[in-house]
């Protein structure tokens, strides 16, 4: 019999253990997120984000984690998510670490197993949370069965693309010829919510739900993301392409600088459908800049519906370095939770009871009396009415 974990917030104690956790989720190819945060495991970002869960504001959320304990005090599983939009509407499982133990196929499918009971205590724990979505590689087939059975389903497919600095050193000396390309600000904010909503699949649309407020910087918010850039020796340079007889922004980038090259660059692109023909000059714009900076690869993400920029990126001679899977399980998977349908209609209706009480006579009951023929020694009766 497979006993039920404590599920508790994380401690500033269980650091030591998460990163146990992480390494061997590594070693066994097993990891859970695209990009796995550094917020579990990095004991100075761990201080700095926790601090801002003590008092209201925007990042109070930022960080948000669970730790499966036993009763022997070992930690088992550690689970991270994060509202995904500024509506709270839709969450994310940013990072999720079970033990390689408890990730055997008898195990995923008991509910009480620690990979379900974290998952689940987030969906009892977040009310307002309406959608979850969660991004794991497609090589993780354990945790993709435990998705599956905590009511997570396929919403699209990422592959992840790689250009060697050689290419990115060829694409620089052309000219990209983009007269109309502006730097990003909040008043910007409108333009660019209103290119993802059409860049994107009506489900896909639905299930992130932004909203303009999404695509502003808040104070405390890019002060957060200054350090964490200072710290990794990284910087961030966005802008997009804006459409003067449209008034309307048709093309969005945002490429992260390794100012030192340890790490890998890494860009991001949101492009009109009628505008395609832009994928190659935004990649010369982001070539250039690149150029700048150490030697090191560019790192791109495209996604199964976005045809005409994996076509381009094969032409180019893009290597495909990873798969992953884009998942989502919508709020309606609660109700099957809550068992509502054992409830008997006595044991619901067990506090009322039948009041002694003279029935009070509504409007057509006393139209009806007053068409009928009257009685000799019968009056209507008069109660308030006038």
């Amino acid at each position: 019999m497979v006993t039920a974990p404590h599920i508790r917030p994380v401690q500033y104690r269980d650091l030591a253990a998460i990163a146990r956790l992480q390494a061997q989720s590594q070693d066994l190819n097993v990891g859970a997120a695209a990009s796995p945060s550094p917020l579990g495991h990095n004991r100075l970002w761990h201080l700095l984000v926790k601090t801002f869960s003590y008092f209201p504001n925007p990042l109070r959320n930022t960080f948000t984690g669970y730790v499966a304990e036993t009763e022997r005090g070992q930690i088992q599983g550690f689970i991270q998510i994060a509202p995904f939009n500024f509506s709270r509407s839709t969450w994310k499982v940013e990072e999720a670490l079970v033990e390689s133990a408890a990730l055997q196929p008898e195990l995923i499918t008991d509910p009480k197993g620690v990979g379900s009971q974290l998952l689940r205590h987030c969906f009892q724990t977040i009310w307002e949370a309406r959608t979850w979505i969660l991004e794991i590689d497609i090589q993780a087939t354990s945790l993709l069965a435990l998705y599956r059975q905590n009511g997570f389903q396929p919403l699209a497919q990422l592959t992840y693309w790689s250009l060697s600095p050689e290419r990115l050193q060829t694409l620089a000396h052309s000219d990209p010829d983009l007269p109309n390309l502006l730097p990003v600000s909040n008043a910007d904010a409108a333009l660019l919510y209103q290119l993802d909503c059409v860049a994107m699949p009506p489900l896909l649309r639905q299930v992130f739900d932004r909203h303009p407020l999404d695509f502003k910087s808040h104070f405390l918010s890019a002060l957060l993301q200054q350090f964490h850039a200072w710290r990794l020796r990284q910087r961030s340079v966005r802008g997009y392409v804006f459409e003067p007889q449209r008034k309307a922004a048709i093309a969005y980038f945002q490429l992260t600088l390794s100012e030192d090259g340890a790490r890998p660059h890494r860009g991001e692109l949101t492009v009109h459908p009628a505008y395609t023909w832009l994928y190659p000059k935004l990649l010369l714009q982001m070539a250039q800049l690149c150029q700048s900076r150490p030697p090191q690869r560019l790192e791109l993400t495209s996604a199964d519906y976005q045809h005409e920029r994996e076509e381009y990126l094969e032409q180019l001679g893009a290597e495909r370095h990873r798969h992953t899977l884009l998942m989502s399980r919508s709020v309606w998977h609660k109700l099957k939770e809550t068992k509502l349908e054992r409830l008997q209609l006595a044991e619901v209706l067990q506090g009322l009871k039948p009041v002694s009480q003279a029935p009070i006579p509504s409007r057509l009951s006393l139209v009806q009396r007053s068409e009928a023929p009257e009685t000799p020694g019968e009056d209507l009766p008069r109660q308030g009415w006038s």
